[in-house]
């Protein structure tokens, strides 16, 4: 059990290299619901800048639908960040607003990293309001009827989607020797809701 200060968490899983965690228990069921449901209306489909880091593009590697809470947003977000904080000794204004994300039937994101690639135009400047992502936090807040899983290819480690557990992984490098190459297996029935946290080397703004 790791403490996260308000609650006690499952570790369920531990793998060195890469550095990934599975957690149980991260979440209670009214903290999932309550994320998904301040979603519903605000969702859509989700989308990444392209290289010039001047225009959102969609693209068929990412085929959810998602929307940001910005940190702080509210007390149901307040209270996952402040637990997050705690159990990863991470400093809350390190992290970006928390992404939440609706996998369909046959939804998925091919694997890819999480870090800003240092060969991109775009990144200096991205990089000035925080430094480089150094973590990551997948939480699962519903359990698809099946499919959906965090897969790890370099590693062979799949993460399954579970109402209220989450994966947490980090990369101390923006360089694929990190192994922290990962993606999210189709949903194969049902629907997948996740919230996603990154966290950056420095307070991002």
């Amino acid at each position: 059990m790791l403490d996260a200060g308000d609650r006690q968490v499952q570790s369920l899983a531990v793998m060195r290299h890469p550095n990934i965690v599975a957690l149980g228990q991260l979440l209670d069921d009214a903290e999932c619901e309550a994320l998904i449901n301040g979603a519903r209306a605000l969702i859509r489909r989700s989308s990444t800048f392209s290289d010039n880091n001047k225009k959102e593009v969609t693209h068929a590697s990412r085929t959810s639908d998602g929307m940001f809470y910005q940190r702080g947003n509210n007390p149901w977000v307040t209270k996952v960040e402040e637990r997050l904080s705690h159990l990863l000794s991470w400093p809350m204004e390190n992290g970006e607003g928390m992404q939440i994300l609706r996998y369909g039937p046959g939804a998925e994101y091919k694997p890819h990293y999480d870090y800003f690639s240092p060969g991109s135009t775009g990144t200096p400047q991205i990089l000035k309001r925080g430094g480089q992502r150094v973590a990551t936090v997948v939480m699962y807040l519903n359990t698809p009827e099946a499919g959906g899983s965090t897969v790890f290819p370099q590693s062979k480690f799949d993460s399954m989607p579970v109402k209220g557990n989450a994966v947490f992984f980090n990369y101390s490098r923006a360089h694929p020797v990190s192994r922290s190459l990962h993606g999210g297996s189709p949903v194969l029935a049902g629907e997948k809701w996740v919230a996603v946290k990154w966290y950056r080397e420095r307070a991002f703004n």
